[in-house]
């Protein structure tokens, strides 16, 4: 469970810095969108990640993180490829959609996820479990502006879109990885089932 967890974790943040570094250039670059169309271009991401979030965690009390992890993954899978396939004169709502997607879908996973994370590892090891989650999210983000450059070397002015479609199949990898923990038990399902008897 800790191990696909953090592969989850890894994956899903590599998505996400593929995006965030390169949907701005994507924005400017190709659509000639300008700053500050790009920052307002962004928002919904984040802030439906910020209204999913606590749905979310509520959830992961009552079903499990592979689950709502793996449906979360695959709906910011879809908005990402949707991202890569933008027309090439898109209204700011076309954009707006997409982003909001990608945050659902993200917000979906992260809170399970973290918590899988957390009560998977002994109780006396929860201070190296808390240093796994933030060296997989640093690797992630690391490891997506990295795929950023080299798809930029790779397609030059096309680069963002190549970049949008390697987040993608990040995201589905991620998905794959977070419906995985549905094979295995959880040590610290237990303490959240109801007794019952």
């Amino acid at each position: 469970m800790f191990a696909l967890s953090t592969m989850t974790a890894i994956c899903s943040f590599a998505a996400q810095g593929l995006a965030f570094v390169s949907l701005p250039f994507y924005f400017e670059s190709v659509l000639g969108r300008s700053p500050i169309e790009t920052g307002f271009l962004m928002t919904p991401w984040s802030a439906v990640v910020a209204l999913m979030a606590p749905l979310a965690g509520r959830l992961s009390d009552r079903y499990p993180p592979g689950l709502l992890g793996g449906a979360g993954l695959a709906v910011m899978c879809m908005g990402m490829a949707s991202l890569a396939l933008l027309p090439a004169h898109p209204s700011a709502l076309d954009i707006g959609i997409r982003m909001a997607i990608c945050g659902a879908g993200f917000g979906f996973f992260q809170s399970p996820n973290l918590k899988a994370l957390m009560s998977s590892a002994p109780r006396e090891r929860a201070g190296g479990a808390s240093g796994v989650i933030a060296t997989a999210r640093l690797l992630g983000q690391a490891t997506g502006a990295a795929l950023v450059a080299l798809s930029f070397g790779i397609a030059g002015r096309h680069g963002p879109t190549l970049a949008l479609a390697i987040g993608a199949g990040f995201a589905g990898v991620a998905s794959i990885a977070s419906g995985l923990r549905l094979l295995t038990r959880d040590p610290g399902a237990g303490a959240l089932q109801p007794s019952g008897e």
